[in-house]
């Protein structure tokens, strides 16, 4: 699988991270396999919360022996600095490490989160502290939402972050107003050498009032042929890695994707895009229906 240099920590990112939210409600066994599955096909980082269920839980038992061939990156959705160092320290009881390669202020989707946690005794004191105390080597930000590109451009210019984390998909790009703030996050981010990680790659729209097919909160594709083009779009824009899909029976079509990804032209990736067709809308992403 590519690697690319997720910006100035250096680190050579697997092109496909290993989003850890789809093991929020599964058995140790399946975790187990999902990560058997991600070693073998040479995935190198790691992404994971507090919030996404018994996601610690389950990489605990597998820390001890690959914690120092991966990348680790965790997240705090906590506002103030005290809050934040609580689930900071919990988060290092429950995954059973030490430290971190990156710690990052998650779902920041809005100005008001933004002013919380850089506010005086916000969150963001917390994660330089524990980069004073070496518990982590980089900063980052991570927020999903319509609005988030331009929350984020404004966090780089309040802080200077390490790595960013915001939705990135073809269906996400049918919406225009979206895809102008996300393409002058990615070059702001890309000029300052910032390390850009894209989630929701393989999103297509909501799921409405219908039943939920998969664990994600999204509607995604679930055909390989679609995977294989949401995916190869998300890795033709100018970003490092993207966390793969909350869902673990996705992750072996996303792997295999992306080994077999090449770069799209850019007639390649309009057509990608036009040929979205979201079923339902997912306001939580910007995502518009197909008309």
């Amino acid at each position: 699988m590519e690697k690319r240099t997720l910006g100035r920590t250096g680190h050579q990112s697997t092109v496909v991270t290993f989003g850890t939210a789809g093991l929020s409600r599964v058995t140790q066994e399946s975790a187990d396999q999902a990560v058997q599955l991600i070693l073998s096909h040479g995935v190198n980082h790691i992404d994971i919360a507090p919030t996404y269920g018994q996601a610690m839980e389950r990489m605990s038992p597998w820390m001890p022996k690959i914690r120092n061939q991966l990348f680790l990156g965790a997240k705090t959705r906590q506002r103030s600095k005290e809050l934040a160092w609580d689930d900071i320290h919990n988060s290092m009881r429950r995954l059973g490490v030490e430290s971190f390669d990156l710690f990052q202020l998650h779902a920041v989707i809005s100005m008001e989160d933004l002013d919380q946690v850089t506010a005086p005794g916000g969150a963001l004191e917390a994660l330089v502290e524990m980069r004073e105390q070496g518990l982590t080597k980089w900063i980052g930000i991570t927020g999903h939402g319509p609005d988030v590109p331009k929350v984020h451009l404004e966090a780089l210019r309040r802080f200077d972050f390490d790595t960013i984390m915001f939705p990135v998909s073809a269906a996400i790009f049918r919406n225009p107003d979206y895809r102008e703030e996300a393409e002058k996050l990615l070059e702001s981010a890309n000029a300052k050498n910032v390390g850009i990680q894209t989630i929701k790659m393989i999103a297509r729209g909501g799921w409405g009032d219908r039943a939920r097919e998969c664990t994600t909160w999204y509607d995604p594709h679930r055909e390989q042929e679609d995977i294989d083009r949401a995916l190869w779009w998300v890795l033709s824009q100018p970003m490092h890695t993207a966390p793969s899909a909350g869902d673990v029976t996705l992750v072996p079509k996303v792997l295999d994707a992306a080994e077999r990804f090449t770069p799209m032209s850019q007639a390649e990736q309009e057509e990608a895009i036009e040929l979205q067709r979201p079923p339902l809308p997912e306001p939580g992403l910007g995502i518009l229906a197909a008309t």
